[in-house]
């Protein structure tokens, strides 16, 4: 009997985590359309058809900034990665983190009528804002787009930003504002990136989808993206392209280092460590890197 018990408890388990993951299909896009339009992404992916970009890739992230990012992203045809712009609570480490999506537009008695009915269908329960979290895993993090509001615009206080942080262990980012700020400083390790500030309460919008392509300034945002952040901003890298960029990260290192070293010895010109290297720049940076503990890198044509 005892041992009945204790796989009836394992099954229920398993169940209430497979139902919480299907929690995320409120909205535009089907499993099979974010599989579709993340085809490029070979990896993982979570049950709603989200890319699980692996969490040893996330922190060989975490060594990577927004220029070196940069780089490979435009190198591959993304230039428009980058949102700069934010205010910011509980500045940390740099914060980095699976994308989950979410989106409101302005309130509609027509849309709000539908979306109440799909929540309730899937047992939804309280204000739309707090729906949002229910699909979070450890790793992620919560991206919003709430369309820039202030007055009556904040997406969660410091209830919602426990929840949120028990959920995932990270942090959000909202292109809209949030209040509580006071409480929200208390939540130790709990980052936000919002545009602003303000005392209302979130109301007269209607949440149109969960992990579906979103606008987050001048972004496309894409569930299972990576989110890095920086002191200038954040970075929302596709998943295909996580690994391409952490690979890259340690050589970009070297090649800054070892530019300021011969900027500070007045060797070379701004002009010239800052433009294309010439052929003997390269072979005496190859030399530097053979000497250092970093032998195994080498130098790639200097972009």
């Amino acid at each position: 009997m005892k041992k009945r018990l204790l796989i009836a408890l394992a099954v229920s388990v398993v169940l209430c985590s497979v139902d919480r993951l299907a929690f995320g299909q409120l909205g535009l896009f089907s499993k099979e359309q974010r599989i579709e339009f993340t085809r490029e992404w070979k990896g993982d992916r979570f049950p709603d058809g989200r890319p699980n970009v692996p969490d040893a890739v996330l922190n060989e992230l975490r060594d990577v900034d927004a220029e070196e990012a940069w780089l490979v992203l435009r190198g591959a045809g993304y230039h428009n990665q980058f949102e700069g712009g934010w205010k910011t609570i509980n500045a940390g480490p740099r914060l980095v983190g699976r994308v989950v999506t979410a989106v409101f537009m302005p309130f509609r008695p027509d849309l709000e009528s539908v979306i109440q009915e799909k929540g309730k269908a899937e047992g939804r329960v309280g204000r739309e804002n707090s729906w949002i979290i229910d699909v979070l895993r450890p790793g992620d993090i919560l991206v919003v787009d709430v369309f820039g509001k202030v007055k009556d615009g904040p997406l969660i206080g410091d209830n919602l930003g426990t929840a949120i942080m028990t959920e995932s262990h990270t942090g959000l980012i909202v292109n809209g504002t949030v209040r509580d700020v006071t409480g929200l400083q208390k939540i130790t390790g709990f980052q936000v990136f919002a545009r602003g500030f303000d005392p209302s309460a979130l109301q007269n919008v209607v949440l149109m989808g969960i992990n579906v392509p979103i606008r987050i300034g001048q972004v496309t945002v894409m569930p299972g993206d990576v989110a890095v952040s920086d002191p200038e901003g954040i970075t929302f890298i596709p998943p295909q392209l996580c690994q391409k960029i952490a690979d890259a990260a340690p050589l970009v290192h070297l090649q800054d280092e070892w530019g300021h070293m011969m900027l500070r010895k007045e060797k070379y010109t701004p002009g010239q460590i800052d433009g294309e290297w010439t052929p003997a720049m390269i072979e005496e940076f190859d030399q530097w890197v053979a000497k250092t503990k970093h032998s195994k890198i080498r130098m790639q044509v200097h972009q």
